[in-house]
């Protein structure tokens, strides 16, 4: 199946949104492992979940895992570059993303931080949006990690 930019970040945005909440990570951020690395599967299996494959290109590889933190998307891209430019384009939907080499979990922010604590990796979150909702002008948007 040939995947086209196009499709990868209408998929990806209806995703985010699918999944994206509101709601801050509170929580002090311990000590992170050291990032995961490894196939769609592998990374699955870190986090003891079965993935459901829902794309499965040369490009990309992308899942629904459910664990009992809660329900999030783990993808995997053939290149940095590919991470990049699909998370650039999904973080104009909102959502909260955990990002490792080539691998991205979105989900809700707590299952996004339970999952940090297995895989490691950066927490980056996409535009809020509430500001607009409510006449505000923020965007909002942040980076936290390492």
């Amino acid at each position: 199946m040939k995947v086209t930019r196009p499709m990868l970040a209408l998929g990806g945005a209806a995703l985010v949104l699918a999944l994206a909440g509101c709601g801050s990570g509170g929580k002090d951020e311990a000590a992170v492992p050291q990032t995961a690395t490894g196939s769609l599967e592998h990374l699955a299996a870190e986090v003891k979940c079965t993935p459901d494959i829902q794309i499965d290109a040369d490009e990309i590889r992308q899942a629904v895992c459910k664990d009992p933190d809660g329900k999030f998307i783990l993808a995997t891209f053939a290149t940095d570059r590919g991470l990049r430019e699909w998370i650039n384009g999904a973080k104009d939907y909102g959502g909260h993303y955990l990002v490792g080499r080539k691998w991205v979990a979105v989900g809700e922010t707590s299952t996004v931080t339970a999952l940090r604590e297995t895989l490691g990796g950066d927490i980056e979150e996409g535009m809020d949006h509430s500001a607009h909702e409510s006449g505000g002008g923020s965007d909002g948007a942040t980076h936290s990690g390492h």
